[in-house]
């Protein structure tokens, strides 16, 4: 497999959950110091679970990618559920071979989002 495989371009072009969500329940920003990806995401909870969630952020093709798959997994999902989630879920969708090198960008948007659930869960 490629490291930008069909999956990581179509979604990095056209991404289906990217953008704002007012007055969010949980949010968390964080950055990769070592390539410069930025990613947050903010999330809507209702009775425990994700009704609805978004990203944004400056960003490569795969760290993109990644949180655009990650909220698709996501959405409607008890929040406890969500702490199980790892990176080969985010692998799988990706459909890509990727680089140990590149692992921190399919990991970025997972670390944040755990971010803004802890957050909320410490509220």
């Amino acid at each position: 497999m490629a490291i930008y495989s069909d999956a990581i371009r179509e979604r990095f072009r056209h991404p289906r959950f990217r953008g704002g969500l007012p007055q969010p329940d949980a949010t968390f920003e964080d950055v990769n110091p070592l390539c410069g990806d930025r990613i947050r995401i903010d999330c809507r909870l209702e009775d425990g679970r994700v009704a609805d969630a978004r990203f944004t952020g400056d960003s490569c093709a795969i760290a993109g990618a990644s949180a655009d798959v990650l909220i698709e997994l996501i959405l409607g999902q008890p929040v406890e559920s969500i702490q199980a989630l790892d990176t080969g879920a985010l692998l799988e969708r990706l459909q890509a071979d990727i680089r140990p090198s590149r692992m921190k960008c399919v990991a970025l948007p997972l670390a944040v989002l755990r971010g803004a659930l802890g957050r909320e869960v410490a509220r």
